[in-house]
């Protein structure tokens, strides 16, 4: 079948283009993106411990305790103890970090919304909406797949039936290397 769509290509395609996004919107962003992250879910959810930010967020807890070591430290969420469990602390929302979350998101939803009214046709606008549900599918998926800290360095090596070029990589001085032929 002729129209039928290779998954590994389209998942390469698919992790590019959403980098390039999601590198604008951080452009756009105060925060990095865990503490952009974790400010949204405390928003959206209510108050939660580090664990189960931990977990939603798939992140280790030591990597959750830093990203809330610095939020807490600008202000932006504060601790309290859990009233069903007096062992835990939750975490939430401070009023500042609430105007700073809305003011945020003021900011990078005015780009993006400029951006969606200005640079796409109402069809096009149309194909998003059903394209952000499949997202939200996608990013929510169980599919067995190692965490992100698993993958941090990891690279996966092309194959040969990957018809884009080959990237030139860089030699120790900084000079281009052009690929080798496999």
């Amino acid at each position: 079948m002729g129209n039928e769509v290779d998954p590994t290509l389209l998942a390469s395609e698919l992790r590019l283009v959403l980098g390039h996004l999601m590198r604008r919107l951080r452009a756009e962003h105060r925060f990095s993106l865990s503490q952009g992250a974790v400010l949204g879910r405390l928003d959206r959810e209510g108050s939660r411990s580090i664990g189960d930010l931990a977990l939603s967020e798939r992140v280790r807890p030591q990597s959750m305790a830093q990203t809330v070591a610095d939020l807490e430290a600008d202000g932006l969420i504060a601790r309290r103890p859990d009233p069903a469990d007096g062992r835990r602390t939750l975490l939430e929302l401070t009023e500042q970090g609430l105007r700073t979350l809305e003011a945020d998101r003021s900011q990078r939803e005015g780009w993006l919304a400029g951006a969606i009214s200005q640079d796409l046709s109402r069809a096009e606008r149309q194909l998003l909406v059903r394209a952000t549900e499949l997202l939200r599918r996608l990013s929510e998926s169980s599919a067995d797949a190692p965490s992100a800290d698993a993958l941090q360095g990891a690279r996966v090596p092309r194959g040969a039936n990957d018809p884009r070029p080959a990237a030139h990589t860089r030699d120790r001085a900084g000079a281009s290397v052009p690929p080798v032929d496999q």
